[in-house]
């Protein structure tokens, strides 16, 4: 595992400093948070959220309830500023793991492992330069999103306009009867009705005997 592992030692010797939550008991094994939990490691805790918050893993529920655990802690005890915090440590140790039992085969008895864990997040404040990168890069993400969002408005804009220049151009047409480029009209009068053709046609006459 990456990153320092803060115990409780530590923070009562004043030896390291951060704002600490955990949750104790969680029903799986260490192993599957410890895999959500090196997604978040070193992270600012808006970026470390928005990472849990997509990732498709049961473990990711109950890691983004600790961090948030940890933030209120970090906001309400020592009055620091959330946007300023990172993710300093974060780490899952094995809890008491329960035995449960499963009949098998020739009347035997498999024994199944129910692990448990403990969850600890630490959060801190980021040092000064570190905090000027977070800001930039958050502001730079922002303006993106704003930009994306103009211009998608000034598309639908243009496609708008275009449907109604198009729509008016066709209410023109049938105001004037002006063909717009369709099939050919075929008119009434070009029609030749079939009954006068039969009765021009002259019927030969019978032969003669």
């Amino acid at each position: 595992m990456t990153g320092p592992k803060l115990n409780e030692r530590d923070f009562v010797a004043g030896e390291r400093t951060g704002t600490r939550a955990s949750a104790r008991n969680i029903r799986m094994s260490a192993s599957k948070a410890r895999v959500v939990l090196d997604l978040i490691r070193g992270l600012d805790v808006v970026n470390a959220d928005q990472v849990l918050q997509f990732t498709e893993r049961d473990a990711a529920i109950v890691v983004r309830k600790v961090l948030a655990s940890a933030v209120a802690n970090a906001v309400n005890n020592r009055e620091l500023d959330a946007a300023s915090l990172f993710v300093r440590a974060c780490y899952a140790d094995e809890g008491p793991t329960m035995k449960r039992f499963r009949p098998r085969a020739r009347g035997r008895a498999g024994r199944v492992n129910k692990r448990t864990c403990h969850i600890v997040i630490v959060v801190d404040v980021l040092d000064e330069e570190t905090l000027k990168i977070v800001v930039a890069r958050r502001e730079r993400a922002l303006a993106g999103r704003r930009a994306g969002r103009g211009v998608a408005d000034r598309r639908a804009r243009v496609e708008k306009s275009r449907q109604v220049r198009s729509g008016s151009a066709a209410k023109a047409s049938e105001d004037t009867g002006e063909d717009t480029g369709g099939d050919d009209v075929i008119e009434t009068s070009d029609v030749i009705e079939t009954s006068d053709v039969v009765e021009n046609v002259e019927t030969p006459s019978e032969e003669k005997n």
